[in-house]
């Protein structure tokens, strides 16, 4: 576990999950974020938390001293732009920090580094073989942070996420449009993990002295097109259309369909065990139901 002095924490890239991650930060830590976006910076304000705008594609330096990242908790959150095969922002952030050397640095990646495995079995020893460029980008960005912290003597914590759902994050609007999805009998084994199992892991990979890569999710693997029926079936929406792998080809967008198609199941015993994480929302029904509440309770 960090000492009681070492409770500052950095968040570069306060989106959907950063801003889920600072909320519970706010209860034993000092956290400082950076962000973009003017109604993330108002809302991170308005939580009480220290809030810098920051372009992580222009970025040449942190806008907050050097010095508050020393000895401090650095998570790493903002995707990488949306062509290439490396993360010019992720290159950008780390040159910012100079000669700043956090205690921990965490990495939040995705599962898509190990390709398509068919629906076989991945865990953290798996060969990394990305199929698209999308997941290309992020291999690459793990790659550079492992090794900038191998440099500085950082402690390094890569963390490769699958889908993430929660609440607003639900498939309600693509449910509404009437979009089909692949049957059931063409639909290999997905991944996803709840945004707030996701901010747990988070929290556990920081505080206890782990290193390494980690892979993250529910344990369950219903596939996409379960996960859609669920979603429908628990908000009162008309169920998806399904249709033949054949069909989906002209009827499903074609990132769509490439999300779809590439399977694999995704092995969590590593964030079981060592991060001690068992996820509240292990299955479906639990995790969606939570959602809707707290979407109606708003």
């Amino acid at each position: 576990m960090l000492g009681d002095m070492d409770r500052r924490f950095l968040i570069a890239g306060c989106g959907y999950v950063g801003r889920r991650l600072a909320e519970r930060l706010t209860e034993s830590w000092q956290v400082i974020a950076i962000a973009r976006s003017p109604g993330t910076l108002a809302d991170l304000r308005t939580m009480g938390i220290e809030a810098h705008f920051a372009d992580l594609d222009a970025l040449t330096a942190l806008p907050m001293p050097g010095l508050a990242v020393d000895g401090a908790a650095v998570a790493y959150l903002a995707p990488p732009p949306g062509t290439g095969v490396t993360d010019p922002r992720l290159e950008r952030f780390l040159a910012a920090l100079g000669d700043a050397r956090p205690l921990v640095l965490l990495y939040m990646s995705t599962t898509g580094v190990y390709g398509d495995t068919g629906g076989a079995t991945v865990d953290e020893t798996s060969p990394a073989a990305p199929g698209n460029d999308r997941s290309r980008r992020r291999l690459a960005a793990e790659r550079a942070v492992q090794a900038w912290c191998e440099a500085r003597d950082t402690r390094c914590v890569v963390m490769r996420v699958p889908g993430i759902y929660g609440p607003d994050r639900l498939p309600l609007e693509r449910l509404g449009r009437g979009e089909p999805t692949i049957r059931p009998e063409d639909s290999g084994p997905g991944n996803r993990i709840h945004v707030d199992d996701l901010v747990s892991a988070c929290i556990a990979a920081v505080e206890k002295p782990v290193s390494g890569v980690f892979n993250v999710g529910d344990g369950n693997h219903s596939s996409t097109t379960e996960f859609l029926l669920k979603t429908a079936s628990l908000a009162g929406l008309k169920p998806p259309r399904l249709v033949s792998l054949a069909e989906a080809q002209s009827q499903v967008s074609p990132g769509m369909l490439e999300f779809l198609i590439e399977s694999r199941r995704v092995d969590t015993t590593r964030m079981r065990e060592e991060l001690g994480v068992v996820p509240r929302h292990a299955n479906l029904e639990s995790g969606i139901a939570a959602s809707l509440r707290e979407m109606r309770a708003r």
